[in-house]
């Protein structure tokens, strides 16, 4: 039977935490537990100071721990004091789901920055999920780069939770703001026509203005588009760049469609049909775009 990810995350700071921090938060877990909800606002702020704000550096044993704890779990960019806050919000009783939820609505309204990226982050950690669809959409609304990221990356909640209409937005908004769309866990699971749609109309505008189009872009594309979306891909697969040209060989591979498969004959292209190999090479193209 595998830990839960209390437990896990317990065993991660035991291993990294001075015995006087570590017995601090031990103290404040076992008030939380009783249903100290003021214990509970209290020990969150205060975490940082007792925990520091290290990285965690996870060993791949202990990445693999959270994955079997919760599928699609990945605290490899998280702090100390990260952790330790989520710690604390998993000894909160969740019985009463009401309850839990406007104590954890009242840390979201108060936290600052760093605080709300540990309670996004935590999301698929959290019971009775479909509580906090609004407030993960909340998230992906605001203005600060490092609270939408810690919704849209390594989470995976947004694929597990949201509606199309969320997930387009989150999608096209990466896009938008310039991060990479590769850590968005679901990507690929989660490629609706709509979505296919609205990024089309996007790399219009870009073109049309003379604007470069994210390569990333075309991987929400292929898997779901029409014909519109085959011959841009088309003019895409003969572009100067060669990230672009890997783009549209990825996303056509993707398609369904008998025209994408004479695209890339026409091309001298063989199609990419291991969706685990196209899965790398559009990782490996976030990459080299990114540097």
């Amino acid at each position: 039977m595998s830990a839960a990810p209390r437990d896990v995350l317990k065993s991660w700071l035991s291993s990294r935490l001075p015995e006087a921090a570590a017995d601090w938060l031990n103290d404040r877990a076992a008030a939380i537990t009783a249903g100290d909800r003021k214990a509970l606002y209290l020990a969150f702020g205060l975490a940082v100071r007792k925990t520091g704000k290290a990285e965690l550096s996870l060993s791949a044993e202990e990445l693999a721990a959270a994955e079997q704890a919760r599928p699609g779990w990945n605290a490899s960019s998280w702090s100390i004091d990260q952790a330790a806050r989520v710690f604390l919000v998993l000894h909160y009783p969740s019985t009463d789901a009401d309850d839990f939820r406007k104590t954890l609505d009242q840390m979201f309204a108060t936290g600052e920055v760093h605080e709300l990226v540990a309670l996004y982050q935590a999301l698929p950690l959290f019971p009775h999920p479909e509580l906090f669809v609004e407030r993960a959409a909340e998230g992906i609304r605001s203005n600060i780069r490092a609270v939408f990221l810690a919704v849209a990356h390594n989470n995976p909640f947004p694929a597990e939770q949201f509606s199309d209409d969320q997930w387009n937005q989150m999608v096209l908004k990466a896009l938008f703001i310039g991060v990479a769309l590769d850590p968005i866990v679901g990507l690929d699971r989660r490629a609706n026509a709509e979505l296919a749609r609205i990024l089309l109309d996007y790399a219009h505008e870009r073109w049309a203005a003379k604007r470069p189009v994210s390569p990333e872009l075309w991987r929400c594309v292929g898997p779901a588009t029409n014909a519109e979306g085959i011959a841009d891909l088309r003019k895409v697969l003969d572009s100067e760049l060669a990230t672009d040209r890997e783009a549209a060989l990825l996303a056509l591979s993707a398609s369904s469609l008998p025209a994408a498969q004479t695209a890339l004959t026409e091309e001298n292209q063989s199609a990419v049909t291991d969706p685990a190999v196209r899965a790398t090479r559009w990782r490996q193209l976030a990459a080299s775009v990114s540097n």
